[in-house]
């Protein structure tokens, strides 16, 4: 009986183990455009709000959020190219503050 009882749990065993396991999916992690006029050293204090309101939000760069800055360093006629590219990376939100900087 003892046996039997092995060779069923055994039996058992390998059959779960031979089925695929299903992996979790990975988190869909959000992508924010962020197009500015502002050089990329200096993105201004707009983008360090949404950062840091993001972050108090429990969202993390990199684990569920993804910012792609694309800067036009004072340049107005480099925009609408930044404009497409952004665009192109199909972000789901595209902030884009309006003004130039000195």
């Amino acid at each position: 009986m003892k046996k039997k009882i092995t060779s069923f749990v055994v039996g058992a065993v390998l059959l779960a183990l031979s089925f695929p396991a299903q992996a979790q999916q990975p988190a869909k992690v959000a992508k924010i455009g962020w197009l500015g006029t502002r050089p990329a050293s200096d993105p201004g204090g707009g983008y360090e709000i949404i950062r840091r309101e993001l972050r108090a939000l429990c969202y993390a760069e990199g684990k569920n959020i993804a910012f792609e800055y694309r800067s036009a360093d004072n340049k107005i006629d480099r925009l609408p190219a930044l404009a497409d590219e952004v665009v192109r990376l199909k972000v789901d939100v595209l902030v884009a503050p309006g003004g130039l900087t000195p």
